[in-house]
Order: structure tokens, then C-alpha cells, then sequence
């Protein structure tokens, strides 16, 4: 079933390593009818290596550098109508931040740390979590950065739910967004 939100710019949804981003994304994008693009998945192809060996190769800072670059081009690039999903840290960084609040509407996934911990502790694609207690960085980033996410334009608490339950929350906040946007 194609959703009808009169979207007038690209979605960005932001949010921990875990929260669901390129899931959620991923099926925002087919409900809606429009292209789903993965921030994280557009630097490897540009750097022709993983997030992973980029961090390690390279450091954050200068993925960091690449991931603004790489966004900046995602919303440059045709169709302007997209789901956008970015990494854990990219709503972090100020330059990137501005340019979300500016260009898109953001959405914050927003999960405890248990099911943080439940979804990422099997995955060896995050560089921050190898080697190291997930939990107790997981904890570290939740004190970090929520204050940060909290200033996306919609919050979407998720839960160890449906993936369809948590789109169709996604999709009600949109519209009650909306709503609210409409009626000043």
C-alpha cells in the first residue's frame, strides 16, 4: 500500500547504531513510492572500502570529513524525494546537523539500551563496538548524543516490535507532523 504524505523533501532518519535506521528506511522509502539511499553504503562505494577499514585505515575525523561530503551529494543528487539513512554519527556533526535541519525532515529513532545492545551485539560492521563492551559504549554514546538526536524534527521511540508496527509509527508521526505544520 503506497502512503500519500505530500512530502516536499527528503527524509533522514538519525539515531544509534541499532535503532533500526536503514530497516525502517528502507521500507519508509518502498511504502512511500520513493528511493532509499544508505549514507554509510554511498562512502564505501566512493572510497571502495567498508566504514570499518575507513575508520581503521583512516580515523574518524576523516570519515567524518567524507561522510559530509557524501551527504552533501545525496541531496544534491536527483530525485530530491527520498529516505535517506545515515550513520550513528552524522547527525553529531554540527556541519551535517545544520544541513538535515535545513534540507530534510529528520527523524530520530529512538531506542533503549537494551535492545541497542540486542540488535548490534552480533554484527562485526561497527567500528566503534569491535572489540570493546557494546554495552558500556552503547551507554556512553545513549549520554553522548540524545541530547543531539533530540533535535530532529520527529521522535520515534522503537521498541522489540514488528517491523511493520514501527513504520506504521513512523508514518503517524510523519503525519501528525504534518498536522501540526499545517496548522501553525
Amino acid at each position: 500500500m503506497k502512503e500519500n504524505l505530500l512530502l516536499e523533501k527528503p527524509i533522514v532518519m538519525v539515531g544509534l547504531m541499532g535503532a533500526g535506521k536503514t530497516s525502517v528506511g528502507r521500507a519508509l522509502a518502498r511504502r512511500l513510492g520513493i528511493p532509499f539511499v544508505d549514507s554509510d553504503k554511498e562512502i564505501e562505494a566512493a572510497a571502495g572500502c567498508s566504514v570499518v577499514d575507513i575508520f581503521s585505515l583512516y580515523g574518524e575525523t576523516e570519515f567524518r570529513r567524507a561522510e559530509e561530503r557524501v551527504i552533501a551529494r545525496i541531496f544534491d543528487t536527483p530525485p530530491v524525494l527520498k529516505v535517506i539513512s545515515t550513520g550513528e554519527g552524522a547527525f553529531i556533526t554540527p556541519a551535517v546537523r545544520e544541513m538535515v535541519l535545513k534540507n530534510a525532515l529528520s527523524i530520530w529513532l529512538k531506542a533503549d539500551l537494551d535492545l541497542l545492545v540486542k540488535r548490534t551485539n552480533f554484527r562485526h560492521t561497527r567500528p566503534q563496538l569491535l572489540h570493546a563492551d557494546s554495552r558500556k559504549i552503547l551507554g556512553q554514546l545513549i549520554d553522548e548524543r540524545y541530547d543531539i538526536y533530540a533535535e530532529a524534527d520527529i521522535t520515534v521511540e522503537t521498541k522489540d516490535e514488528s517491523l511493520k508496527k514501527t513504520l506504521d509509527k513512523v508514518v503517524d508521526a510523519i503525519k501528525n507532523y504534518q498536522k501540526r505544520q499545517k496548522n501553525g
